[in-house]
């Protein structure tokens, strides 16, 4: 595909008032409240072919949602009507129910139109003299614009596999973050997957189903707990939607943006029969319930966190008939929810099954692909067909650095954060005016219900944008100051949690020479909301405002002639 736009330039000093890079659910409605409802000049940057972001590259199977699609809005807000007349069919949407759900937003929106589709960014540079950024892509055009937003998504850049030999390898190899769009047919072949993380549970349920054979390689253990999925109940939805102002409010309202009613302070204040009680009501709800719906002491006191954990050991043993094996998936040597926990439908039950193999790779670690398997330490798995890797992805600040973002005075965005994220409210970078993240490292993103996390973000960069207009002014950026006491909050607060004792892509600990800090703001979503308002109603206190490069000359040029 060609930038065919990069001719067409509208007569004024930048191509576009904004760029945003990614059509996903922060794209789409970064471009509808930017476009439609401010009526500046945007365009969106989309690698893929089409809209989805998340969704559009991750079709591996069993892939779906696992925060309610209806009742707990994993959904847009922006729209009374949107609301209205979409029907959701599970209560956990699939991928190709949320990917539809998207395309309908685009469309409903007529927001194709802007989106150039089969193109990345791979360079965004700031113009300091004429206070604007400019941005390449990967087909050398180069365009210009005022605002440069990033809705690219915390989980959009595959973690690089780590294995020698992938390419010698004779038969079909697959990364689940970018799946085949036709599909894969796994009937009858050998298959082995690598990773029992989120996206590893659900496509090991599935593949299994097809396989003649699954070899699944685990290196650590996970908390997984059942999702309990349904179809919709109409009467149900029928409820929801005739409360939905209510709805929205209360999951807004709340540390995750889910409005669990039920949490009580700790677990170590009720007797084992009342936690007991607790814990199997949450597992029967099934979800984020049973993670962040029981008890509020779980991620910070390791003797609350013992309790759960034990409860989730003792029901894999439960599910897993070989004792040995169940032995192999129960995680010992790490708090519970210190990693992001999984959700599932029958996957211990999938270990039981004859066609399928646990290999425990903590010990004797996978050295090599060869070209008819995968080979450990102390043993070799050949005569595969397929090989599946679920090994994760660069999340949080991946996709950002991928970018080449390049700030004030030439600096990187790469060398900026050569020690880990440094951002005011997960949303913008000292030394990088102009710059929005949406969900950006240091916010709550991916510990708060995302759609409506994307919308807090967009709708506080519009509303900045708006603000500099309205005043003549030209570029925001937060001062250094504001800048090192978020950093500062942010590892404050989770140095009080258990999330440090665990390597896990929260810590950044899941790629190899990646600093090990904190990813996100873990004050609670609702506290978060709060210090935003109030950084808006102090004029925008922490942010330098100013009217800065060759559009505030031209500015002050008109006003004294």
């Amino acid at each position: 595909m060609t930038d065919t736009y990069a001719d067409e330039r509208p007569a004024a000093s930048t191509d576009f008032d904004a760029i945003v890079v990614g059509a996903g659910f922060a794209g789409l409605y970064a471009l509808h409240k930017l476009r439609d409802q401010m009526g500046l000049r945007v365009r969106v940057f989309e690698a893929g072919d089409g809209i989805g972001g998340t969704w559009y590259w991750n079709r591996y199977p069993g892939a779906r949602c696992d925060i309610e699609s209806l009742h707990y809005s994993y959904s847009y807000s922006f729209s009374p009507e949107l609301q209205q007349d979409w029907e959701w069919s599970e209560k956990y949407a699939s991928q190709p129910e949320i990917l539809a759900y998207l395309s309908h937003v685009a469309d409903r929106f007529h927001l194709r139109e802007d989106i150039a589709f089969g193109t990345r960014v791979t360079s965004a540079v700031w113009d300091e003299e004429h206070a604007h950024w400019q941005v390449g892509t990967q087909h050398g055009a180069s365009v210009t614009a005022r605002y440069l937003i990033s809705a690219a998504g915390n989980l959009s850049v595959p973690k690089t596999p780590e294995f020698d030999g992938i390419d010698s390898f004779a038969g079909e190899v697959y990364l689940t973050g970018t799946w085949p769009h036709e599909g894969v047919d796994f009937t009858g072949k050998k298959v082995a997957i690598i990773g029992t993380g989120s996206s590893g549970v659900q496509a090991i349920t599935e593949i299994a189903k097809h396989a003649s054979h699954l070899t699944v390689f685990q290196r650590t253990p996970n908390y997984a707990t059942p999702l309990q999925n349904e179809p919709s109940d109409p009467n149900r939805v029928a409820a929801i939607k005739a409360n939905y102002p209510s709805v929205r409010e209360a999951s807004r309202n709340t540390r995750v943006g889910i409005p669990y009613d039920k949490v009580l302070p700790s677990a170590l204040a009720v007797t084992p029969e009342e936690r007991r009680r607790v814990f199997d009501e949450c597992w029967d709800e099934g979800g984020f319930r049973f993670f962040l719906g029981s008890f509020e002491d779980i991620l910070v006191d390791k003797a609350a966190n013992d309790t759960i954990a034990e409860y989730v050991r003792e029901r894999i043993r439960q599910r897993v008939s070989d004792p040995a094996i169940a032995e192999k998936l129960t995680p010992t040597d790490y708090p519970y929810g210190t990693k992001r926990p999984p959700y599932e439908t029958n996957y211990y039950e999938t270990f039981n099954c004859n066609n399928v193999t646990l290999v425990d790779v903590s010990g004797a670690p996978i050295t090599t692909i060869t070209e008819t398997g995968v080979r450990t330490t102390d043993a070799e798995y050949d005569d595969v067909d397929v090989v599946v890797l679920a090994t994760g992805f660069d999340a949080m600040t991946g996709p950002l650095l991928e970018m080449g973002i390049v700030g004030r005075g030439g600096r990187t965005l790469a060398d900026k954060w050569a020690d880990g994220p440094h951002t005011f409210l997960g949303l913008s970078v000292h030394g990088f005016p102009n710059l929005f993240l949406v969900t950006g490292p240091q916010s709550p993103s991916v510990l708060y219900n995302m759609p409506l996390a994307i919308e807090d973000h967009v709708d506080f960069l519009s509303d900045a944008i708006e603000h500099l207009q309205r005043n003549g002014l030209d570029t925001i950026e937060p001062t250094s100051q504001a800048e090192n006491g978020w950093v500062a909050q942010t590892n404050e607060i989770a140095q009080h949690t258990l999330l440090p004792e665990t390597d896990s892509w929260w810590m950044g600990a899941n790629i190899p020479g990646k600093p090990r800090v904190c990813m996100v703001y873990l004050g609670g979503a609702a506290v978060y909301r709060g210090i935003c308002a109030d950084v808006v109603a102090n004029n925008y206190e922490g942010f330098t405002l100013a009217a800065e490069g060759s559009a505030a000359r031209e500015r002050a040029s008109a006003h004294i002639s």
